[in-house]
């Protein structure tokens, strides 16, 4: 089968490349795949800056797709399924994380498109408690993007705790922040999303998707913004989703006293100079925001199923297989919002 494999560490290294197809033992599920999402993190791995990616390894963890094959261990998932899989492939199954369901912070846990190859090929093998079923009236596009709503729904409402009446900022207009955006306005937000001048196509997909407002950093002040629209006591919640560290430090100073600060964008240097004053003299709930978990899907399913969040909204480019390097260059480049590949072209509309 075609894939897309990370094939060493460093800056690139990335070809298409016919490899052997994965097979569904055990609890695994091979699922034929429709559509996977180019990631942030995926883009990390291409810049050799992403050092969980254990090479080689098929890059991708955003999909959807049809199931055809399940191993003799599989009790419900069948063949003919329309299906979406969260990330975690394994993990220890005895750390505290785990036994509470939260997989996100397993110490041992393998990720699909990182440690276990991912969605950037034909095909790919999912355990079944990973894997979910999707409603029928929610597409094969938008079913590919309930990762990023999962991050979402995870960063807004388990811990973010977002709130009808709120007024939340969120810094970042990517693909993460457009579904911090999108779940926060259907919790009743009030929202408003920053960044800078190269983010106009971005503001507008947001504004569109129902946040009231969008601030160009370098035309506007962001602190006067958020001010005005809260008689000066500041945001209640700011989502940090650039992975900029600026972008941190402003939302610790545009939230109110005993707000909270979601940490969602990763830095590019382990160790940031972060505002500790404001966090302190604030009184700010600094709180990480890794991934997502189960409960995270689950609510993500009911949000696709309820039409709540239709994530193909911001869907800016879809390439064939083949033209993966696009969809990267563009993403690498800022361009739109989302870049999808079809990997399986009879599957767009299954």
């Amino acid at each position: 089968m075609k894939a897309v494999v990370k094939i060493e560490k460093g800056y690139d290294n990335m070809v298409i490349q016919d490899i052997p197809e994965p097979e569904a033992t055990g609890d695994l599920v091979k699922i034929k795949i429709a559509y996977s999402g180019v990631c942030g993190t995926d883009l990390h791995a291409f810049k050799g800056q992403y050092s969980s990616t254990k090479t080689p390894v098929v890059l991708g963890h955003e999909f959807s797709g049809v199931v055809v094959a399940v191993g003799p261990d599989v009790k419900e998932i069948k063949v003919g399924d329309r299906v979406t899989s969260e990330t975690t492939f394994t993990t220890c199954g005895h750390c505290t994380p785990c036994k509470e369901k939260d997989y996100n912070l397993c110490g041992n846990r393998q990720g699909i498109g990182t440690q276990i190859n991912g969605s950037m090929a034909e095909y790919l093998v999912s355990r079944e408690e990973s894997v979910h079923k999707l409603p029928d009236n929610v597409s094969m596009l938008s079913a590919s993007l309930t990762e990023p709503l999962a991050c979402g729904v995870h960063a807004a409402i388990e811990k973010g705790n977002v709130k009808e009446g709120d007024v939340v900022c969120v810094f970042g207009v990517g693909a993460i922040g457009q579904m911090v955006a999108q779940v926060s306005k259907a919790r009743g937000a009030k929202v408003i999303v920053a960044g800078l001048p190269q983010d106009a196509e971005r503001f507008e997909i947001a504004l569109k998707n129902g946040a009231d407002r969008a601030v160009d950093q370098t035309k506007e002040n962001i602190k006067d913004v958020i001010n005005e629209m809260t008689n000066g006591e500041g945001a209640d919640i700011s989502f940090e989703c650039s992975g900029a560290v600026p972008a941190a430090n402003t939302a610790l100073d545009v939230t109110r006293r005993k707000g909270t600060v979601v940490q969602m964008g990763v830095f590019a240097e382990a160790k940031a100079s972060i505002r500790c004053d404001f966090i302190l003299h604030k009184e700010i709930n600094y709180v990480g925001s890794r991934s997502q978990k189960p409960s995270s899907w689950r609510t993500s399913i009911k949000l696709l199923a309820d039409e709540t969040v239709v994530p193909d909204k911001i869907v800016t480019m879809v390439v064939p297989l083949d033209d993966w390097r696009k969809a990267f260059d563009a993403s690498i480049n800022g361009e739109g919002v989302k870049a999808v590949i079809c990997c399986n072209e009879d599957l767009k509309n299954a």
